[in-house]
């Protein structure tokens, strides 16, 4: 009996020492899990920081962060998940090649808008011309007739009105804009066959200037006439004398301007002859300028002369002194009638 009773006292001395080597043994290798886990778990940082440590709680998440470097605590919601606006955006592509610039549209004409352009001969072998158009109140408008041109602007309402000496019995006049817009008009004067006519064309400031000395006047008397003392259309009452007529602006910039000198010459009632010259002062404003000008001359309703030329003026040393040219135009010779 005693020897069973000390094989049990073995049997059960030998099964505590297992049951306390396993224990001992599953406590070191979860001593040396956790260790090897809170060891993983040293952040490496930049070489200018120290490392920062992680501890891990139980349940495996982040609790605190210590740091030699003095850095602030994370929150505790800085993991928190956060979901961003989405906004779908369409996007459409071709592979066509660009055609280039579209035409531009051309402005449909406004109502109202028609240009009315009329001439009406009158005494004296002169032209009246009405033009209107709404709207190109306030612009420059340029009328030519012949080889003359003459620009003038437009009242607030579009309208202008203008006294021309006919250069031809069928007389064309034209008024053009200067985008291009513009109206034609035509008028019979039969009664230029009576008078004589010389026209000098201009452009802008050239000091240019038509002088007719009628039956041997001198100047400054009174049958020398020109731009200073232009006489009226009633001179030529009873063939007494002849007129000057002025076309254009002259404070347009590079305006169109015309003189135009009208004698009687069908019906004088004395002979002789009136001495025409283009004459001009030097000035400040055309010193040492080239200037051009234009000449015309109509006799008993026919063209006779025409004459296009180019002048030196003198340099700015010669300002105040006088340019007559004489042998341009023909004296007109007046025989009684």
């Amino acid at each position: 009996m005693s020897s069973k009773t000390n094989a049990y006292r073995r049997y059960a001395l030998a099964g505590a020492t297992f049951s306390v080597a396993v224990s001992i043994g599953f406590l070191m290798q979860s001593s040396e899990a956790s260790t090897a886990l809170v060891a993983t778990n040293v952040a490496r940082a930049p070489d200018n920081m120290a490392p920062v440590q992680v501890r891990v709680t139980p349940q495996g998440k982040p609790h605190t962060v210590e740091a030699s470097t003095g850095l602030p605590l994370l929150p505790q919601d800085h993991a928190a998940e956060t979901e961003l606006p989405v906004r779908t955006v369409m996007v459409a592509t071709t592979r066509d090649v660009p055609v280039g610039q579209l035409p531009f549209e051309e402005q449909a004409p406004a109502l109202g808008c028609d240009i009315e352009f009329t001439a009406e001969a009158v005494a004296g072998a002169m032209v009246d011309l009405v033009f209107r158009s709404p709207c190109h109140a306030g612009e420059r408008v340029t009328f030519s007739h012949e080889t003359l041109s003459f620009s003038y602007v437009t009242g607030v309402d579009g309208s202008l009105e203008v006294t021309v000496p006919a250069m031809s019995s069928n007389a064309l006049f034209v008024a053009n804009f200067t985008n291009g817009n513009g109206a034609v008009t035509t008028v019979s004067v039969d009664s230029l066959d009576f008078y004589d006519r010389v026209a000098l064309q201009l452009t802008g400031s050239s000091g240019l200037e038509l002088h007719a000395r009628e039956f041997g006047a001198e100047y400054g008397a009174e049958g020398h006439v020109w731009h200073g003392a232009p006489r009226e259309l009633s001179a030529m009452i009873g063939g007494a004398g002849g007129f000057l007529s002025t076309l254009g602006d002259p404070s347009l910039p590079e305006a169109q301007l015309a003189e135009v000198y009208t004698f009687p010459t069908g019906i004088a009632h004395q002979v002789g002859q009136v001495e025409m010259s283009i004459e001009t002062e030097v000035t400040s404003e055309n010193c040492g300028r080239q200037v051009s000008m234009h000449s015309i001359q109509v006799v008993g309703g026919k063209p006779l002369s025409s004459h296009k030329m180019n002048l030196e003026v003198p340099d700015c040393d010669a300002v105040g002194e006088f340019l007559v040219l004489k042998n341009i135009l023909d004296t007109l010779k007046i025989a009684q009638n």
